[in-house]
């Protein structure tokens, strides 16, 4: 599994929201913003082109016939738009397409946010260089704050701009890593039929519910094994499960009546705890280790804004797949229901979900 997929979209509209900010953004990062977009449009090639082409590999042609065939797919049978969305390729030469920057108060499992005109507030920052990210993580922990830095495969401009499938999505490993491409270009066009500005919780994880629900039809009808049956994402649930608990109860002794530094003190005991529990998950994982980074006990390990990063894919999914599953597995008729719960106010949503 790429675990560096985790972040991935999270950062759905990251493009959009930064190409029309005003001047009341900060001039750099508009500028790395305007110039990575730019350089992703202009080094695209028609996806046909690239696969047709004899200096492509072989496993890149594989997986990017695959890709196209999810595309379709996506579009004729659940229902996603029709678009030039993913239908080229462009060669990145570097493993993510952007860095996420995350920041959260060292006593809140809250997101500090970031607001543009077109995407609204949300949780990140993003970023076109590891270097720059790293540099905004540096400032955001000299000022207190927990902070967590995620590469993203992919994202999408919600229909905006032709977007193309980034080489930081295929990966190696043959078809065992074909999931991650099948689940990102569903999450990433269903951003396009649902998006509440401001509501990343809302947004999130209704895409993970069509991505879900999406990569297991199309396994079941293409004959291919099922996705949730895998052994990355037997590891990814248990893993989530173990974050959204700590994250649980990291808030109870956050909303005590105490002195910060006890609540530091039992913080720390507390990520310590998940801490030996991802040691004895991973003791059944025949030596993978590709979650270590996130429970080390480093800058970008374990802490608030890592643990508010993997809950804002997961809070509201049961009640997504609940809502699809009363809709007799009708795509469409789920997404008219979700539009209408999106168009109310952010704290009637969640209700809306669970009565529609």
């Amino acid at each position: 599994m790429n675990v560096g997929g985790r972040w991935l979209l999270l950062g759905g509209v990251l493009a959009a929201g930064l190409l029309a900010l005003s001047g009341c953004a900060q001039i750099g990062y508009l500028a790395q913003a305007a110039v990575g977009q730019s350089q992703l449009l202009l080094g695209a090639r028609p996806l046909a082109d690239v696969i047709a082409d004899p200096a492509t590999g072989a496993e890149t042609r594989r997986q990017l016939r695959l890709a196209q065939d999810v595309r379709r797919y996506a579009s004729e049978r659940l229902g996603l738009p029709d678009n030039q969305t993913f239908a080229s390729y462009t060669e990145l030469g570097r493993p993510y397409l952007v860095w996420n920057v995350f920041t959260a108060p060292p006593l809140s499992g809250e997101l500090r946010t970031f607001c543009f005109p077109i995407a609204g507030c949300v949780p990140y920052r993003g970023y076109f260089s590891l270097a720059a990210a790293e540099s905004e993580a540096a400032r955001l922990r000299a000022k207190g704050d927990d902070v967590s830095v995620g590469g993203v495969s992919a994202y999408s401009t919600l229909g905006r701009l032709p977007d193309p499938i980034p080489s930081s999505l295929l990966r190696a490993g043959g078809a065992s890593n074909d999931g991650g491409i099948i689940r990102t270009i569903i999450h990433e066009l269903a951003h396009q039929v649902v998006y509440v500005p401001g509501d990343t919780s809302f947004n999130e994880s209704f895409a993970v519910s069509v991505e879900t629900a999406g990569a297991r039809l199309y396994a079941q009808e293409r004959g291919l094994p099922a996705p949730d049956g895998s052994a990355a994402q037997t590891r990814a649930k248990a893993i989530n499960a173990l974050l959204l608990d700590t994250r649980s109860r990291l808030a109870q002794v956050y909303a005590f009546a105490l002195p910060d530094a006890e609540k530091l003190s039992r913080k720390t005991e507390l990520l310590q705890e998940a801490r030996s529990g991802y040691a004895a998950l991973k003791a059944d994982w025949n030596g993978y280790s590709g979650y270590d980074g996130w429970f080390a006990d480093a800058p970008n390990g374990l802490n608030n804004a890592l643990l508010g990063s993997v809950a804002a894919y997961a809070d509201q999914v049961p009640q997504f797949l609940a809502l699809l599953d009363r809709r007799g597995g009708d795509f469409r008729a789920f997404y008219e229901a979700v539009k209408t719960c999106a168009a109310m106010k952010e704290g009637e949503r969640t209700a809306c979900l669970e009565r529609s």
